[in-house]
């Protein structure tokens, strides 16, 4: 029991934000690890600052930190870290013109994935012929003859032939 609870706190994601770092008030501190949370490290871009110890990261978090206090709205922050850096600054950038192309583009792929699919499967369907036709009598018994002079074994029996090709 005590092995997976030191696992569980090992694989929990260790924050980067130092305890000097941290607002005396819990309300602003949470708000600072919220706004933390959607702005992107920009040394090592797939991570928040919140998650980041790249010392831009520190810096960007003190900043964050300061515009709380500062009684800055989560909009107004953003909204200023954005006109210093630029949209790249966000981890999920905002739908606007510029991004609208990176927010439909994925979406767009997939649904012509999906309707590719879709026709493939509907012309494979329409090539298959709907009853396949099975052998007659006299059409099984013409072919157990041929394998059997080719050294196969018989077609009714199941069994594979001796000498396959």
């Amino acid at each position: 029991m005590l092995a997976a609870i030191v696992l569980a706190v090992a694989a929990a994601p260790a924050f980067a934000v130092n305890p000097g770092e941290q607002l005396s008030d819990p309300a602003q501190e949470a708000r600072a690890r919220e706004l933390g949370a959607e702005l992107r490290c920009m040394v090592c871009q797939n991570q928040s600052i919140d998650d980041s110890d790249a010392p831009l990261a520190k810096d960007l978090r003190v900043l964050v930190r300061e515009r709380v206090k500062a009684g800055d709205s989560n909009s107004e922050v953003l909204d200023y870290l954005v006109s210093r850096y630029g949209e790249f600054v966000l981890l999920r950038p905002r739908l606007r013109g510029e991004t609208l192309l990176l927010w439909g583009l994925a979406p767009a792929v997939l649904l012509t994935g999906l309707l590719g699919y879709a026709f493939w499967a509907r012309g494979a369907r329409r090539r298959r012929p709907e009853n396949a036709a099975s052998l007659s009598e006299s059409e099984r018994a013409r072919l157990d003859a041929l394998l059997a002079q080719d050294g196969g074994t018989s077609a009714g029996t199941g069994s594979p032939m001796k000498n396959a090709r």
